[in-house]
């Protein structure tokens, strides 16, 4: 940390402290020189950690949290809230609620159009529980059992889990060439009657795929069901203005979900945990009501933990988000939103770049949030996943850290490989993946193509082609 930072931290932490000054003193227990010891061998450990901050990390779903989040946060653990009920958390409860009121705002969601329900979760994980466990609950069959939810191919595989936990019928739909949920498979099955909850990804986890949302909601002019929203990882981007015509309309059409999850430690820049589950119907409430005889007193208010099927939570996870949220404001064309324009735009320059280059297959489409994803040109599948492999640990040797994905074939143009009619539809090819979520990723652009197209010409020349 900064001289900066830690100055700022301490200075808040006295406001913090004058606060309690009519108190009878609380001697802090002194750390001494053992525990000084013990946390540089903390400090020593977590060496053993790849640069998640840096530019050149452009691997998995990782953005440092912005420092007024830190600092945020630490302070508030100064007191330790716990947001299930508001004798352990006043001051963090009401900051989750108007956090929670700021976010349903993104989406449209006010009190002046009918509210909204919503609190923060330990991630996506369990929002997305939260919103299965309702939806089971509100669509049943005649017999009162309840009916499927569906999610496509390519949606996180949470879905289908929490779904098994749940006991809920789960409905794999199959995915397209770009990686977006089949519309004529899923209408087919809508036509059944036996879907009850279609789980619609803005933005897969995989190759950020945004499944057509605006498609999807005018099937409820025919049909039953209820949408579920999961845009954990692309929510954020319905702040964005230079998507392109058809992911900017699957994001216009958030406003007529039912629920929607979205993680404030992916795109939000907070740290981990921090997802989010909004309700467009406040009246879901009622589903959560339960009795505690010793949680409930010190309000009449509503308490956080009546409408969570978690108990404990991070109360500091609140402080540091609504801070956050302060500083940075959900504005289109403000300094958040620029962000992630950013990134979007590292990712498109990057496919043109791989379009241009010899040695690899990018998808025929562009990315529509931030992931990238590209496989190695060879002759067939099999190749280019050893290939993959090769330049994913050549890539690391120069400071540039990727991720791999096993991906279908399907989503590359069909004379990818010399013997593609050969090749099944189904078939999958290991390929490199890159998130660019960070803003800084644009200007670092150079130099991680430079170092993407030395790994590889170090990897190809390695084997046999």
């Amino acid at each position: 940390m900064s001289d900066e930072f830690l100055k700022l931290l301490a200075e808040s932490q006295r406001t913090l402290d004058e606060g309690f000054a009519n108190l009878p003193p609380n001697p802090a227990v002194p750390l001494g020189e053992a525990a000084s010891t013990i946390l540089q061998q903390v400090a020593t450990r977590l060496h053993d950690n790849y640069p998640y901050a840096h530019p050149l990390y452009a691997g998995q779903m990782l953005k440092p949290p912005h420092p007024i989040a830190r600092a945020a946060y630490a302070l508030a653990m100064s007191v330790n809230p716990n947001n299930h009920a508001l004798d352990g958390g006043r001051a963090s409860s009401a900051m989750e609620i108007e956090a929670i009121a700021e976010l349903a705002k993104m989406f449209h969601w006010t009190e002046e159009n009918g509210g909204h329900l919503g609190h923060l979760s330990s991630g996506g994980t369990f929002a997305n529980l939260e919103a299965l466990w309702v939806a089971g609950q509100l669509i049943c069959t005649e017999d009162g059992l309840p009916k499927a939810i569906a999610a496509s191919d390519q949606a996180h595989y949470t879905h289908s889990r929490i779904s098994s936990v749940l006991g809920l019928p789960f409905i794999s739909i199959p995915s397209d060439e770009h990686g977006r949920m089949d519309l004529p498979v899923l209408e087919a099955l809508l036509a059944t009657g036996v879907i009850g909850t279609v789980v619609v990804t803005l933005g897969t986890t995989a190759i950020g795929s945004v499944d057509p949302l605006d498609q999807i909601v005018a099937l409820k002019k025919k049909y039953k069901f209820r949408v579920h929203v999961d845009a954990a990882y692309g929510g954020y981007f319905t702040l964005t203005a230079n998507l392109s015509p058809e992911t900017r309309a699957a994001f216009d059409a958030i406003p007529h979900a039912d629920s929607i999850v979205i993680d404030p430690h992916k795109h939000g820049l907070q740290p981990y945990g921090c997802g989010c589950i909004l309700f467009r119907d406040p009246a879901v409430g009622r589903l959560y009501k339960h009795d505690s005889p010793y949680t409930y007193f010190s309000s009449k208010d509503l308490h956080l933990g009546e409408i969570s099927l978690e108990c404990s939570r991070a109360g500091a996870s609140a402080v540091a988000l609504w801070a956050t949220q302060k500083l940075l404001p959900y504005i289109p064309g403000g300094a958040f939103a620029l962000g992630l324009e950013a990134g979007h735009t590292a990712a498109i320059k990057l496919h043109q770049r791989l379009k241009e280059s010899p040695l690899f297959i990018p998808p025929a489409s562009p990315p529509q949030l931030d992931i990238v994803f590209w496989a190695v040109r060879a002759a067939t599948p099999d190749a280019s996943s050893t290939l993959a492999q090769l330049i994913f640990d050549e890539a690391a040797r120069r400071d540039l850290h990727l991720a791999l994905a096993k991906l279908p074939v399907r989503f590359f143009p069909q004379n990818s490989w010399k013997n593609f009619p050969q090749i099944d539809p189904q078939a999958k090819v290991t390929c490199l993946r890159s998130v660019l979520m960070k803003p800084e990723h644009l200007l670092w652009l150079d130099q991680i193509s430079q170092r993407l197209d030395a790994a590889a010409v170090a990897a190809v020349g390695s084997i046999p082609r």
